[in-house]
């Protein structure tokens, strides 16, 4: 591999990585506040991108109020997504709440479609369309933004929960739901932020990433599959390391992609995220055993 083609692989890796660890936050806040891991959280980030291409060509509205209609509306559905199934199947375990947000999941897959088609779309770019050149590397414009707006959306989200009331009983049901209700904190309102904020995280993700590449009704299905091996990777539980674990798979794959060699090519790409996902419940698996013993 040519240290060209190492620098290139690195910046991709880095931008793709930037767009799983958005996801992956989504993935970690609506399982720290309600133990559930929405399956749903991919669908997201598909309506962030089909949302803006929406308002950018067929409303014509400018790039930035487009962007930010789009990440309203997924917060609003991903509010609807709680109040209809979580709340009213509230007394059911933890494995049918999962299950039901793989249906809202297809659900919202098959809206897609009707409304948009099948087709893959992509909306403007944010900035510019000349790329720019580091040491021999070929950098779009938009990946900046996407790297730029996952660090913002990173200090935002940390301001969010150390300095803002909201943020602060979004913790303390992340660290025990029956304490916080004792305290005044009401979970269940708690469980609903958490959800919107975690469907505007995923649709600020795909409004950022959709002009980069192109978007489809079906794209939330493998960006889904990647926000959750992030999330994995970062243990669902710190933010920094949910992020460091997005960039990592990022430049995992894109480092594997540019060897081009045996099991490392294009076409195993989508196995990387699976194969890491594996290995992490082999090790998981292994310390809950040896916590069982030793308990």
């Amino acid at each position: 591999m040519t240290t060209h083609l190492f620098v290139q692989s690195l910046t991709s890796g880095l931008t793709q990585g930037c767009i799983y660890a958005l996801i992956g936050l989504g993935f970690t806040i609506i399982f720290n506040v309600t133990g559930i891991i929405n399956f749903a959280q991919g669908e997201f980030v598909m309506l962030g991108g089909m949302l803006s291409f929406y308002f950018t060509r067929s409303a014509g509205l400018p790039i930035i109020p487009a962007l930010l209609v789009s990440v309203l509306i997924a917060a609003l559905i991903g509010a609807a997504l709680y109040l209809l199934t979580i709340r009213t199947a509230r007394r059911a375990s933890v494995v049918s709440l999962i299950i039901i947000t793989i249906g809202a999941a297809i659900f919202i897959r098959g809206i897609a479609g009707e409304k948009w088609g099948v087709n893959p779309i992509s909306p403007p770019a944010f900035t510019g369309k000349h790329p720019l050149h580091f040491l021999g590397a070929t950098i779009q414009p938009q990946a900046l933004w996407i790297i730029g707006i996952t660090l913002a959306a990173a200090v935002v989200l940390h301001f969010l929960f150390s300095s803002t009331v909201i943020g602060k009983a979004l913790r303390a049901c992340s660290m025990n739901r029956s304490a916080a209700g004792l305290v005044g904190i009401n979970p269940r309102m708690m469980a609903l932020i958490a959800f919107a904020l975690a469907a505007a995280i995923g649709a600020l993700g795909g409004a950022v990433v959709a002009p980069l590449s192109f978007m489809s009704y079906d794209a939330g299905v493998g960006l889904g599959l990647k926000g959750f091996v992030a999330a994995s990777m970062g243990g669902f539980k710190s933010q920094t390391a949910v992020i460091a674990g997005g960039i990592v798979l990022g430049v995992v794959e894109q480092v594997a992609i540019a060897i081009d060699w045996g099991p490392f090519k294009s076409e195993y790409k989508e196995a990387i995220a699976l194969v890491l996902l594996l290995l992490i419940l082999v090790v998981r698996s292994r310390k809950l055993s040896e916590e069982e013993r030793v308990s």
